[in-house]
């Protein structure tokens, strides 16, 4: 069946007032101003958008603006997690005011993770909220962080630290932009993918063991089907737990080791993604260790994440350097760092990790920095900081 065949799909997120749709349909991208009519009495569009998806998408989506009778504005940022700033949002907000947007105008996301996370905490700032629709054109985009409302940019100690809980108006997927999405991009994308199967559907996780050599040939079928399938998990969380209070914590699993390698890295290493697939496997054998899983829960992870083609090391950060990341990362509560453990495919549980148990893992598993410190955080270059004897 061609890709072009496949019927639209509509996954809805539930929350009330706030409640929007999931919209999924190859070629979705070329009708998308006819889609708005629903959701803004505004001519006024904003497109937020990188230069990469801008020399792809944003003509073709502006034609469509246009033809719709609105009057987009482009806004075009430099690309990459270092875009996620403060900096950025200023200048996101002074083109909105210097081009008079008003309540109604809206603000189109045009792009990954980050145009969707500096798009939505804009949206959600100026004149104290406009709406906002997320065009996702990136894997992890696609499957995660366009859905859920979480926005938000990056302080130098920790990622996401600055932002807001602001729903979009609706989220429109179109899968044919993942054709021009770059192999390593797509490749990182899968990890978000395979969070979900870990902490939510174990049928789903036997799915992708079964079909991930198709799902690296971008076969039609299976990659609409894991995509629609990770957007009913996340749908359904966010719908039970919109503020992350309880339940929507457990999408956090792979990411608590991840930010921090992430943030470690200086956010230019490691894409997201890639820094997922490593936490995947480490908090699954940190929980092994804590003996709330087995350890073929580990080997059924730890296999899935290779074969997806993405790494599971931690490379040469010292224990106090991980540390004290996980320490500057949002889910930390009352000093305590709160982490997502596997218990099976499928289940998790959401757990405090103590820095004694934590460093005695490390050590056992890569031997080195792994003393607990004496509550010292590290310096500017933490990486490259060792514990002291």
């Amino acid at each position: 069946m061609s890709i072009a065949g496949v019927a639209e799909q509509i996954v809805p997120v539930t929350l009330g007032e706030r409640s929007y749709d999931i919209v999924l349909h190859p070629g979705l991208l070329a009708t998308v101003g006819d889609r708005l009519s629903a959701l803004t009495t505004s001519s006024k569009i904003g497109v937020v958008t990188d230069r990469h998806v801008a020399s792809r998408y944003l003509q073709g989506t502006l034609r469509s603006l246009c033809k719709a009778g609105y009057d987009p504005t482009p806004i075009i940022l430099p690309p990459g997690e270092r875009t996620k700033t403060l900096g950025t949002i200023a200048k996101i907000l002074d083109a909105l005011a210097r081009h008079k947007f008003e309540r109604q105008s809206l603000l189109l996301a045009l792009g990954g993770g980050v145009i969707g996370d500096v798009t939505g905490f804009a949206a959600a700032i100026y004149q104290r909220g406009i709406p906002f629709v997320q065009v996702p054109t990136t894997l992890v985009a696609q499957v995660d962080s366009s859905v859920g409302g979480k926005t938000g940019v990056d302080h130098r100690l920790g990622k996401n630290l600055i932002g807001a809980f602001y729903q979009p108006r609706a989220v429109l997927i179109d899968p044919l932009t993942l054709r021009t999405l770059p192999r390593r991009e797509w490749i990182a994308g899968l990890a978000e993918v395979i969070k979900y199967g870990i902490i939510a559907d174990e049928k789903f996780f036997a799915f992708l063991e079964r079909e991930i050599p198709a799902l690296l040939k971008l076969e039609e079928e299976p990659v609409i089907q894991a995509i629609k399938r990770s957007c009913e998990i996340k749908a359904q969380v966010v719908a039970a737990d919109e503020r992350e209070s309880d339940r929507r914590r457990i999408l956090n699993y792979g990411h608590t080791i991840g930010h921090a390698l992430e943030s470690l890295a200086g956010y230019r290493r490691l894409i997201h993604g890639e820094a997922v697939g490593i936490g995947l496997v480490q908090e699954a054998d940190l929980a092994c260790h804590m003996d709330l899983c087995g350890r073929d829960v580990v080997e059924r992870i730890r296999s899935l994440v290779q074969r997806a083609g993405l790494s599971e090391q931690v490379s040469q950060a010292s224990f106090t350097s991980l540390w004290g990341a996980m320490q500057h990362d949002k889910k930390v509560v009352g000093g305590r760092v709160i982490g997502v453990w596997p218990v099976r495919i499928g289940e998790v549980v959401i757990r405090p990790i103590e820095q004694q148990v934590c460093a005695a893992w490390f050590q056992s598993k890569h031997g080195r920095g792994s003393r607990p410190s004496s509550g010292r955080q590290p310096g500017k270059h933490p990486v490259r900081r060792k514990a002291r004897a």
